[in-house]
């Protein structure tokens, strides 16, 4: 049940887009905020982690406003704060590191040699720009494009996006340490 309701909010913050998309032609946006709602306060009690907080804290800002006006942008406007805070977070530990993805790389390999931190610091500096250009094209399909361009950015095209980047990183990987192996 622990390992339950994590895995949950992560399939229902992925068919976000879908859900909006689909209910949006049925309900009025002050009804679809409650999913938006719900999601926040189901955020707020699974993480201890403060930027997941403020993230649900602002989606609850986003649900609130999209209920008291009865207007969809606001629910349209959640994939740009998740992609802002993603972007918060991997910017500041550039900042302040270790990076994201040195952290991540330190799960698998503790001693990192100082090759590696340089590749983790790169890598995360191409993940701020997905999440730049990203958050960019979702704030455009939110304010200019059909729902149903929205949705298919927001809940297909974007994971897409993502899943690309994390292969093409995983193939220049193996390049870079093939090369560091033999060189």
């Amino acid at each position: 049940m622990k390992h339950l309701r994590p895995a949950l909010l992560g399939v229902l913050s992925l068919a976000y887009p879908l859900l909006m998309y689909s209910g949006l032609g049925r309900f009025e946006p002050r009804w679809m905020a409650i999913p938006l709602g719900v999601m926040a306060v189901l955020r707020a009690v699974a993480t201890k982690e403060r930027v997941w907080l403020v993230t649900a804290a602002l989606a609850l800002v986003l649900a609130g406003t999209s209920m008291l006006g009865n207007h969809a942008l606001p629910l349209k406007l959640y994939p740009v704060l998740v992609n802002s805070m993603l972007l918060a977070v991997f910017a500041t530990s550039l900042v302040y590191p270790p990076t994201v993805i040195e952290r991540l790389a330190r799960l698998r390999e503790p001693e990192l040699p100082a090759s590696g931190v340089a590749y983790t610091r790169r890598v995360t500096q191409v993940w701020c720009g997905f999440f730049v250009v990203n958050g960019g094209i979702a704030l455009a399909t939110a304010l200019w494009a059909s729902d149903a361009t929205w949705a298919l950015y927001n809940g297909l095209i974007s994971y897409g996006l993502m899943g690309l980047l994390f292969a093409g990183e995983w193939l220049v990987r193996r390049r870079v340490r093939a090369g560091h192996v033999h060189g």
